[in-house]
């Protein structure tokens, strides 16, 4: 039987910082949720505004696949594997932390804010050696459509992670329906919308709210206004 959470948007974890105005859909720093601690293996999803020339000091992680998706602004990124990078509005970074990494993240710009989802998956395999990756992706494959940005697979489109998750972004018209078919039988889908309304299989859904759906096979989503949205197909158990 098909199984949903519905997370509105104003049931978010809220930390205003100044420097970061951060909301979290799942329990994350000092709050926490208990019935808000993960979907599946997906972990984190922070949605985060950092004020210009601000950002995030040195800081560790180990065993956990981390993406990072630029709204708006940049992202400057150093770590300690070497890497050095500008992240940009269109772009996505995954960094596998395995073994253990440090790294930090700031905005470089002195008159622009940044804002930018931070989402942690568990992962498939434990301490694998750190890797980096970095896409910039073509914005018109999202046009009324299920735009890949994320697989299992090295040689697929997008970044990969060592999960068997998919992720997509899209950005429909209004009235424009499209279904979605599940990639891996055990899996669910966490939606979450970035902008605009949409249903998802009949569950109405508004700027950033966040719905979870398990245990079925297709899903209809249908745009109620111009929308943008971020789908992930997690696994729900490792």
């Amino acid at each position: 039987m098909k199984n949903t959470v519905l997370h509105k948007a104003n049931t978010r974890g809220h930390a205003d910082h100044g420097w970061l105005n951060a909301y979290h859909s799942f329990s994350f720093a000092s709050w926490y949720n208990p019935d808000r601690v993960q979907f599946g293996m997906l972990r984190v999803l922070n949605d985060d505004t950092v004020a210009a020339g601000m950002g995030f000091g040195t800081h560790p992680h180990d065993n956990m696949e981390i993406i990072t998706i630029p709204l708006e602004g940049d992202l400057a990124h150093k770590d300690s594997m070497g890497n050095t990078e500008v992240i940009k509005t269109g772009d996505v970074q995954v960094m596998s932390a395995g073994t253990g990494i440090q790294h930090s993240e700031f905005n470089p710009n002195a008159d622009q804010r940044t804002k930018l989802f931070q989402i942690w998956v568990f992962p498939k395999y434990r301490n694998v050696t750190p890797r980096y990756q970095q896409i910039t992706l073509d914005v018109t494959e999202q046009k009324n459509n299920f735009a890949q940005i994320l697989s299992p697979k090295a040689d697929d489109a997008g970044v990969w992670i060592y999960q068997d998750a998919w992720f997509y972004l899209a950005d429909f018209d209004k009235g424009f329906s499209k279904t979605y078919s599940i990639n891996k039988e055990g899996n669910g889908v966490y939606v979450f919308v970035i902008s605009g309304t949409i249903t998802v299989d009949g569950q109405d859904l508004e700027t950033r709210d966040g719905l979870g759906i398990w245990n079925f096979n297709e899903l209809e989503f249908v745009a109620t206004s111009d929308a943008k949205f971020l789908l992930m197909e997690i696994p729900m158990e490792q």
